[in-house]
């Protein structure tokens, strides 16, 4: 079964300040790398490295700007991890074009910054995937045509690609519940 499909852009909200959290790894990214980042574990959207030049930020292509500290991350097919249980030495996940590589992460940097909410619907399901990120022109998600999409360019009914999964998690683990999460 393929693993990542197309979700459509319902809606983006600017919601305040929170902690940010930034993924430094141990190897430079290409700029159609990123991780796994969602809000539930109905599924993810790919956060892209800061490997470009925007108005605001030099390239970092060893960095992933992974948005709101709460945000689960994909660990493994069946596993998540919050990114506020990330140390450096762990590997995980960087995918490009629907494979993945194992990287450690060489320093975990958390800081305050104004963030959006971004809702998408997933195309073949009508399921709701959402992330919490950085408002700010080094963040980009992966678009479905496979380009970097800036969330401050971004448009309701934009397509990004996702990676739909079974909600549902205890300690990180997969579980077979009944649970609503938004």
């Amino acid at each position: 079964m393929e693993k990542f499909h197309q979700a459509h852009v319902i809606e983006i909200t600017a919601i305040g300040t929170g902690t940010r959290v930034c993924l430094d790894f141990v190897d430079q990214l290409a700029p159609t790398e990123g991780i796994c980042i969602g809000n539930t574990g109905s599924g993810y959207l790919v956060a892209l490295a800061e490997n470009r030049v925007t108005d605001t930020y030099p390239p970092r292509p060893f960095r992933v700007n992974a948005g709101a500290i709460h945000h689960y991350v994909l660990l493994e097919e069946d596993k998540t991890g919050y990114l506020a249980e990330l140390v450096p030495g762990i590997k995980i996940p960087v995918w490009q074009d629907g494979q993945s590589r194992l990287v450690p992460i060489g320093r975990v940097k958390q800081e305050k910054r104004k963030l959006l909410r971004i809702v998408c619907q997933v195309s073949h399901s009508g399921q709701q995937i959402s992330v919490t990120v950085q408002e700010a022109d080094s963040v980009h998600l992966l678009a479905s045509n496979g380009v970097a999409k800036s969330v401050l360019e971004l448009k309701v009914g934009d397509t990004l690609s996702c990676y739909p999964d079974q909600p549902g998690r205890h300690l990180g683990e997969k579980i077979d519940e009944e649970i609503t999460e938004l």
